[in-house]
């Protein structure tokens, strides 16, 4: 069974989470490409759709949309997604891997598209501190 690590950004508060998904939750993900549109009542987000923006292999190269399949590849490339040159007109050969996802993905990044009635930190249980109260505890001290 695969295991992902989700990377689900919330685009209304602008902060992302972490998920690990194992077994039948990562069922959902099989041979989908970035791009596509997922229901969040598989794996525990009631109500909330995703879009698969990216992610990386088990090894760090990340994903790039234009490249079909789901293998390593070498393109030859300008300036994009996990290319960072600085001079104009450079190319470079970069290792990247393709559009669908597989059992060799070990992370995918999501872009929330639909939120449902609960908020992303109330479902993974992460309570956040106001920072006056933070503050306030620390000036305590």
């Amino acid at each position: 069974m695969p295991e992902f690590k989700l990377v689900i950004n919330d685009v209304k508060s602008g902060k992302s989470y972490q998920k690990a998904v194992t077994g039948d939750e990562s069922d959902v993900f099989k041979r989908t490409k970035i791009g596509s549109i997922i229901s969040g009542d598989t794996f525990g987000f009631n109500g909330f759709e995703f879009e698969i923006t990216g992610g990386s292999d088990n090894c760090g190269f990340p994903m790039r949309r234009d490249i079909e399949g789901i293998t390593r590849k070498r393109p030859l490339v300008t300036k994009s997604v996990g290319v960072r040159i600085k001079g104009k007109g450079i190319k470079t050969r970069k290792t990247l891997v393709g559009n669908t996802l597989s059992h060799l993905i070990s992370q995918i990044n999501l872009k929330t598209t639909k939120y449902g009635n609960k908020t992303i930190p109330e479902i993974l249980g992460i309570t956040e501190k106001i920072k006056e109260v933070v503050k306030a505890e620390e000036i305590k001290q």
